[in-house]
């Protein structure tokens, strides 16, 4: 049946793909982007206390797949919000937020399940804030439209029991093995999952938080370091583009590599991040070593570089110092130079320029 924009797509093909999608350049690519991982696995172990990565970069990655949905927050806006998440008030900052639960979640699961349906639902009820949310009903159609000309591209497959079967299709692809490529697999799967689209809205977040489960959940990845989001963001005319082209002449290598090129160039930047964050705590080691002895402990290092904002209790809460040690603890670091304090209400709180500066490049 021929593909038409208006119709939903009830013949979307099941997986796996009939042609052989693994072409030459294709395999080439996955080797490149195998080895940037590779290397973003390594770099991310040099440091000790992995909180440090868990806390900011998939926060960043939240804040970028957020942005693709038009939901807009700045980083200093999250990373002070990240002080007291109790507290957050404003709308976009909580979506971020909760993308981050969303992923942290993702991860304890596929500790101890495989990649399911269920895990799919689970993502989006934390992404939603909907603890009741469920997938699309056979009187739920959603269409994808071009905001500028109104037209529809794309309306995707019914819903109820038509969807239920394609994502059943789609468990059953992302937990078989068989012979693919786990990059090339998780590539298939983004696509499959966007055609399908499942659910009234959070399909974007939700595959986007899909991708780097399954590079974890493949080994490739230890921890949810990768910054997908932010290549995609950036080459997002590219990326709908490329979909369509699947969808409507079933050209699967454009999409294939944009992905593979997309992990490569993300993994690569990633570790040069990491490594420029080594650099800058290998040095305010040094610094507090020389200046400040006394006050000097590498577990408040480690502290001020889990995320580029601190504040008294967390200090307190890390078992570091009493309060009012602690208050001394912090503004001998400002007094040297490490970290900038200011008020905020009634409390102070201090920011750590040099590293907010690493994650904001």
């Amino acid at each position: 049946m021929e593909f038409k924009p208006d119709v939903p797509y009830d013949n979307l093909p099941i997986l796996p793909p009939s042609m052989d999608v693994e072409s030459k350049v294709v395999l080439k690519q996955c080797l490149a982007a195998t080895r940037a991982l590779a290397e973003l696995k390594g770099v991310g172990s040099l440091i000790p206390d992995q909180s440090i990565l868990i806390n900011s970069i998939p926060l960043q990655e939240a804040q970028f797949s957020s942005e693709i949905e038009n939901i807009v927050t700045t980083q200093d806006e999250l990373f002070r919000a990240a002080l007291d998440e109790s507290g957050i008030s404003d709308p976009a900052t909580k979506e971020v937020f909760r993308y981050r639960t969303a992923l942290k979640a993702g991860c304890d699961i596929i500790q101890k399940q495989s990649l399911s349906v269920d895990l799919i639902l689970n993502i989006c009820r934390i992404l939603r804030g909907v603890p009741e949310l469920d997938f699309r009903s056979k009187n739920e159609k959603v269409v994808i439209g071009n905001a500028f000309s109104r037209n529809v591209i794309y309306t995707p497959p019914s819903g109820g029991q038509k969807l239920q079967t394609k994502l059943r299709n789609l468990e059953k692809f992302m937990q078989t093995k068989n012979g693919i490529d786990p990059l090339v697999k998780m590539a298939i799967t983004h696509y499959q999952f966007e055609a399908i689209h499942p659910f009234l809205d959070g399909n974007g977040r939700t595959g986007r938080i899909l991708n780097i489960l399954q590079l974890v959940h493949s080994g490739l990845l230890d921890i949810p370091v990768l910054y997908l989001s932010r290549f995609i963001i950036k080459n997002k005319s590219a990326y709908y583009r490329l979909l369509r082209g699947v969808t409507e002449y079933g050209d699967w290598e454009p999409w294939l590599l944009y992905m593979l090129e997309g992990v490569e160039k993300t993994a690569l930047w990633t570790c040069n991040r990491i490594r420029a964050i080594e650099d800058l705590q290998r040095e305010t080691i040094e610094k507090c070593r020389n200046d400040i002895p006394k006050v000097y402990s590498r577990e408040l290092i480690d502290l001020i570089f889990r995320q580029p904002y601190c504040k008294i209790n967390f200090v307190v809460e890390a078992g570091l110092a009493k309060r009012q040690a602690a208050s001394s603890y912090l503004q001998k670091l400002e007094q040297i130079g490490v970290l900038e304090g200011e008020k905020v209400g009634r409390d102070k709180v201090y920011k750590n320029p040099a590293l907010l500066e690493i994650l904001s490049e």
